[in-house]
């Protein structure tokens, strides 16, 4: 069991779930149950896959939600292009959080790898 508090990848992660927050903030209102709600939903999904699977028995089951989160990084990133792509926000403000996010990801993948052992 890992104490996910003092987890760098869920710190950075935190705060890359506060900024999208504060991003899609800006999106039109007709996005709110669309993008708006997808992208929150995502950027959340990174620190509490973290968080769930810190608190798991195992090496291994820390190493599935560790997956898990990737996956939901990979699909914030996607949103992030996206809603950049559709002008729903400038690419000066997305791309500070894609940098973090890239980060974190291979953050992610230096502790699967490490726990895959």
């Amino acid at each position: 069991m890992h104490d996910f508090q003092k987890l760098i990848i869920w710190q950075k992660s935190m705060n890359i779930t506060e900024d999208v927050y504060r991003l899609s903030a800006e999106f039109p209102k007709e996005e709110k149950y669309g993008l708006t709600s997808q992208i929150r939903r995502s950027a959340v999904s990174v620190p509490s896959n973290i968080a769930e699977g810190a608190g798991r028995n195992s090496d291994k089951e820390f190493r599935q939600f560790l997956g898990i989160s990737s996956g939901s990084s990979n699909e914030l990133l996607t949103q992030l292009l996206l809603s950049s792509r559709l002008n729903l926000v400038s690419e000066e403000k997305v791309l500070p959080i894609i940098d973090q996010l890239v980060e974190v990801q291979k953050i992610n993948y230096s502790l699967i790898k490490k726990f895959s052992k």
